[in-house]
């Protein structure tokens, strides 16, 4: 669901540090066939590239799987940008992360959790030890450098009430419902003295922030509480930060943040959903306001999709979206609203993207159907030939490498559905594979053509391998394709998606590709409530399925989540309203005509989808004497973000799918 958890991405071979200094970033290649699940789990993942503000050096980061404690560890490189010669800048226990280079172009400050609690740190990069900045009682969320670099701006979450802690020595460990809040407020540290004051106080939680080019003002959102469900009360505001005056900027319903400044200090820009009511599922717009004057101005309203921010730049205001299956960076005409896309090939996806200080070179993280994700950094004017600043795409160059492909099919009501097809590497015309088909979650996620994405809970690479094809559906809500498109599932949960999964299937089958006789799906979050509206309603039409961290009963998600406007807003009603829009669309409506085997993995401490949905699921499906399998992850929330953890839910997956669909041959 929008908001959703981020899917973990770890790392492989032996540690970085090992590697030349002066060498580029090469991991060694494994020399398998086809690669295991534990061999995916330990692909080494690059990510946050940070161009320095001269544009000469790309700060970036590699994580890692460690076994040993069971976590994914994140060390920072640097690179010259011109010549791509990276070096580990960071090696200290757990991880550090958020590189951000100073405005001198040679110290890097980053967050790191070495010490316990997650602070900032410092550290320059023509060598030398880190030096620890800040020790704040809490951890440290998110940082800025000021532009004279004589101070940092954080966010950092309060310490808990007086009045909570003589509640807890008196009662124990009790929750008041939204009651015990936390709030995150906006900090600022002098670098000449360490000291540290708070910029902001009271009832709210401070989000992202962005310092005024004087240094002397930070715009920043904020909203009620910590609660997912509120996130449609972000408004923003500008705090003085030498009186701490705070002055509203933004107040209108809906939510509006990531707000950023014009080069020349008079404009801010932000992201708006406009006072839209059903922000879960419209687009989000660019808007531009200038304090200490009234009205707001949309500069992307006939842009059809959500916009993000990436930088405000003497060069321009740019920001990224996507587009179908495929992502790009775009820039806007704060005076006119004429929007430039930057990169014209259409099967290129990009990430993560930053910009040089004068808005002319830019340093991303790129990927392909047949390219590993890996940094790059070039002139904005010439993308396309880009230098790859990291080379961790040598890791999979002994692997098969499966065609991925975008298909295009037309669901029942006759919308036009997209999704990825992978086949194996011996794939041959003509024969009739099994399919297996994994569904994103959000509704508002996507899946791209991408090697070795690491789908979380499901050994994509590990069924291929077997001989089998995957589909990826897009299916209608997904995100890149527009409004109207992300609109075709509302009041149309579960029946209109699973038109989309079963025409795609049905597609496949028709071009002679799929044994239709051996078909299973799976899918997480929103892809697992697909996955258990199709083990119940279509059961005839697979051999298993398997539902993760998936909402079974739309009445049980509703009073169980955090996020209650995510339903009110898709289903236009609470179940008190509609209770048969609820029934409708609810799984265990139509649990007396399961038959499907069915697996089902929920983490025990999911917030976004509870574990009553798990429970609800299992015990209908054994009721109905269905093979079911109830697998539950001790500690976790929504999604599964350590090793041990997604092995298991990847191993669970494959002997399943191996049993009910791929046979023993596998």
């Amino acid at each position: 669901m929008r908001a959703s958890t981020r899917l973990v991405r770890p790392a492989l071979l032996s540690v970085v540090a090992a590697l030349a200094v002066t060498a580029p970033v090469r991991v060694g290649a494994q020399a398998a066939p086809s690669p295991a699940i534990d061999d995916v789990l330990n692909l080494k993942r690059v990510g946050a590239p940070a161009l320095s503000n001269d544009g000469a050096r790309v700060a970036f980061t590699i994580r890692e799987t460690n076994w040993d404690d069971n976590a994914y560890e994140t060390e920072i490189w640097v690179a010259d940008a011109a010549s791509g010669e990276p070096r580990q800048l960071t090696s200290a226990p757990k991880s550090s992360v958020q590189p951000a280079w100073a405005p001198d172009n040679r110290t890097l400050a980053f967050v790191s959790d070495r010490d316990g609690k997650r602070q900032i740190y410092r550290i320059d990069v023509t060598g030398g030890e880190a030096e620890k900045l800040t020790k704040h009682d809490e951890d440290i969320d998110s940082f800025a450098w000021s532009p004279d670099g004589r101070m940092i701006a954080f966010t950092a979450r309060e310490a808990a009430p007086e009045a909570m802690k003589t509640r807890e020595k008196r009662w124990g460990d009790v929750r008041l419902e939204d009651e015990d809040q936390r709030y995150v407020h906006l900090h600022v540290m002098s670098l000449d003295d360490r000291r540290m004051r708070a910029l902001t106080s009271g009832t709210m939680v401070v989000g992202s922030f962005d310092w005024s080019p004087d240094g002397t003002r930070i715009a920043f959102d904020h909203r009620v509480s910590s609660d997912a469900g509120e996130s449609g009360t972000a408004d923003i505001s500008i705090v003085d930060v030498s009186s701490g005056q705070r002055t509203a900027l933004v107040a209108q319903a809906g939510p509006d943040s990531n707000p950023r400044w014009s080069p020349d200090g008079t404009r801010i820009a932000f992201v708006s959903a406009m006072a839209k009511p059903f922000y879960f599922y419209q687009n989000r717009e660019l808007a531009i306001v200038t304090p200490g004057q009234s009205g707001i101005r949309s500069l992307s309203k006939n842009f059809d999709e959500d916009a993000s921010i990436v930088a405000w730049t003497k060069g321009g205001l740019f920001f990224s979206a996507s587009q179908r299956t495929y992502t790009a960076l775009f820039s806007v005409d704060s005076a006119s609203g004429a929007i430039r896309r930057h990169q014209a090939n259409d099967t290129w996806i990009g990430s993560q993207f930053s910009l040089s200080a004068d808005g002319t070179r830019v340093a991303f993280v790129g990927t392909g159907a047949t390219e590993f994700p890996d940094v790059y950094a070039g002139e904005l004017t010439a993308l396309a030939t880009a230098r790859r600043i990291s080379d961790t795409r040598a890791q999979v160059a002994a692997w098969p490498m499966p065609a991925r492909e975008v298909i295009r099919w037309k669901s029942q009501d006759g919308a036009e559905i997209e999704g990825v097809l992978h086949k194996p590497a011996s794939f041959q015309t003509g024969r009739r594979y099994p399919l297996l088909v994994v569904i994103h979650g959000g509704p508002t996620g996507i899946s791209r053509p991408q090697p070795y994405s690491s789908a979380n809970a499901y050994p994509i690479e590990a069924f291929l391998g077997a001989g089998a094809l995957v589909l990826e559906p897009n299916y209608r809500g997904s995100a890149g394709y527009g409004e109207a498109f992300r609109s075709l599932n509302v009041r149309n949960l579960g029946i209109g998606d699973a038109w989309d999964v079963l025409s795609g299937i049905d597609h496949l089958v028709a071009q002679g590709l799929v044994d239709r006789d051996r078909v299973g799906s799976m899918g997480w979050s929103q892809g697992g409530y697909i996955s258990a509206f199709l083990t119940t309603r279509h059961a005839d039409r697979f051999r298993a399925i398997s539902v993760g961290a998936g909402i079974s009963d739309w009445m049980t998600y509703y009073v169980n989540t955090d996020i209650h406007p995510f339903t009110r807003q898709y289903l236009k009603a609470t179940p008190w309203d509609d209770p048969k829009i609820y029934a409708d669309t609810s799984p265990m409506t139509y649990i007396k005509q399961a038959k499907t085997p069915t697996l089902i993995q929920h983490g025990d401490q999911d917030a976004r989808v509870p574990v009553p949905n798990a429970f609800q699921l299992y015990q209908g499906l054994r009721d109905q004497e269905v093979p079911v399998r109830l697998s539950i992850f001790k500690g976790f929330g929504h999604g599964l973000n350590k090793p041990k953890a997604n092995r298991a839910a990847m191993e669970q997956n494959w002997e399943f799918f191996t049993k009910y669909v791929l046979g023993p041959r596998s």
